[in-house]
């Protein structure tokens, strides 16, 4: 059994430069870091036959093991084993995913606390819009991030548009938001924050920010835990990649909310309604 879990850790670490240092043959999906990014993914049985599968999510690749020798299928009481170290493991990593969120959240609001209000940014003049929430630190517009009411991590947008988040930020389910709520407002949830600032500026609508199309959902869920009866439109990206326009379709369809695209391929909010200004 421990023959054919080295073989796979060194089929891992062929394919993919890395592998975590238990692997635990259950045959279910497990996650790992690669580079420091969760992005790793295997699943390892060992009954009969060992195989297994491993990949790396942001990579889109995938790779299959299997082993030449034939082991005893596993115990009921190896079964109950393996699951208790996957648990125990879990608690581990999640302690440990806990400490580095708190530790970046105490470091985003020293940088919150240290920031300046912006008067005038390049990128501000490129989308069109006004500062809002922002500061400034260093150069670059920092875009507070909030996970239910309370400050986590910044966003950093220097003059050139090139974005940044802080190391070890919790970016699940976490947003920034623009504008305030009235009972009879629709709320209006976006992927970035200029296309936020675009939206909250033409129609004076409540605003949140998701930061990524990934991230659509998890925020469009929370806004709906907070707001059960205004309505929720998600304002999606129109990507050539049809990313932007599913991530929309699904976070709508998960809070019984409504959803909008641009006409033009390749555009967001922000380029709409400055579009529209121009014309």
């Amino acid at each position: 059994m421990l023959e054919a879990i080295e073989k796979f850790r060194g089929f891992m670490l062929d394919n993919l430069g890395e592998a975590p240092k238990e692997i635990m043959p259950d045959g279910s999906v497990k996650r790992f870091k690669i580079n420091g990014k969760l992005n790793g993914w295997y699943n390892l049985h060992i009954d009969g036959r060992a195989a297994g599968s491993c990949g790396d999510w942001k990579e889109n690749s995938k790779f299959t093991w299997k082993n030449t020798g034939v082991y005893p299928p596993l115990t009921d009481q190896q079964r109950i084993d393996f699951k208790i170290e996957h648990h125990r493991q879990q608690l581990i990593r999640k302690t440990e995913q806990d400490k580095i969120h708190n530790d970046t959240a105490i470091k985003a609001a020293s940088i919150w606390n240290k920031s300046d209000t912006p008067i005038s940014h390049a990128y501000l003049a490129k989308k069109r819009v006004k500062p809002h929430c922002l500061g400034i630190y260093k150069g670059s517009l920092v875009v507070p991030i909030f996970n239910h009411g309370a400050l986590v991590s910044v966003q950093f947008i220097d003059p050139e548009g090139n974005k940044r988040f802080l190391s070890g930020s919790k970016l699940k389910g976490s947003y920034s938001q623009l504008g305030e709520y009235g009972p009879d407002k629709t709320i209006l949830v976006c992927e970035g924050w200029a296309t936020g600032a675009s939206l909250f500026e033409s129609t004076g609508n409540l605003i949140f920010v998701a930061f990524s199309a990934g991230n659509l959902k998890g925020v469009a869920q929370y806004v709906r835990s907070l707001y059960s009866t205004n309505q929720i439109i998600i304002m999606g990206d129109n990507d050539i990649s049809g990313v932007g326009q599913k991530a929309a379709r699904d976070a709508a369809l998960a809070i019984g909310g409504k959803y909008l695209i641009p006409d033009t391929e390749g555009n967001d909010w922000n380029d709409v309604v400055n579009r529209e200004l121009m014309l």
